[in-house]
């Protein structure tokens, strides 16, 4: 594994009961360059997320006070809405679409370090290219994107999406009418060699379109053996300021 340089520091908070799952975790991502703060309990986790406010949370779902689901959920009310990656040895279909829901990755054990940092690194990148200059919003039928406060409002009632589902629904509004394959949005959303995972493209559509309300696919719309295109409603539906 090669160092490298990512100044300014970016900070991960690694919550993990196990302590030499932790260590080794803690001493890689430092050789790489990151700062690196550590929680052995859910209520550990929200106290250190409050002090460090970190660039991307690796989150085990079996803790000692509670699970790394409910630890998620108290973090995003609490304002926290850094990136959060699932490590844990739970494999189960259940388990990894609960996840998936609620966070951005889900990484099983036994897991090699180099994926689970291209993981972060993936993931801090998306962040970081959906944060434009200026005060730019982006519509597309009854759903609006503001890119600067990561912003998301149905029918104008606030929706909240995970980093993953607000950077594939910022790309596909952003080629709205236009058909993007799966294999574009691996590419350009996950940022990351999914080779053989294209499933999870579909898993990440089906959440937007249950959490956009779009039950009857006129939003986003299947053009079967090619991909999905957003459609927009009327002429000037879709607009950025």
């Amino acid at each position: 594994m090669n160092r490298t340089d990512t100044s300014p520091k970016s900070t991960v908070l690694v919550v993990e009961d196990e302590a030499g799952i932790a260590s080794m975790l803690t001493m890689a991502l430092q050789f790489l360059g990151f700062e690196v703060a550590t929680a052995a309990r859910g209520d550990e986790a929200l106290t250190r997320a409050a002090q460090h406010r970190p660039d991307v949370v690796l989150l085990d779902v079996v803790l000692p006070d509670m699970d790394g689901f409910e630890v998620c959920r108290r973090l995003r009310g609490a304002g926290v809405d850094a990136p959060v990656l699932f490590l844990t040895a739970r494999d189960a279909v259940e388990d990894k679409v609960r996840g998936l829901e609620l966070a951005d990755d889900y990484v099983t054990k036994p897991f090699d370090l180099k994926e689970v940092v291209a993981r972060i690194r993936a993931v801090m990148r998306r962040g970081r290219e959906l944060t434009p200059a200026g005060g730019r919003r982006l519509r597309a039928g009854w759903v609006e994107v503001d890119r600067d406060t990561r912003e998301v409002w149905r029918h104008g009632e606030p929706v909240q999406l995970s980093s993953t589902e607000f950077a594939l629904l910022c790309y596909l509004i952003q080629n709205a009418d236009q058909v993007i394959s799966k294999a574009q949005m691996l590419d350009h959303v996950w940022s990351y060699d999914f080779r053989g995972e294209s499933g999870i493209v579909e898993t990440y559509i089906y959440y937007l379109r249950r959490k956009l309300g779009d039950t009857d696919q006129t939003l986003i719309h299947t053009v079967r053996g090619a991909g999905y295109l957003v459609r927009t409603a009327p002429p000037g539906t879709l607009a950025e300021d």
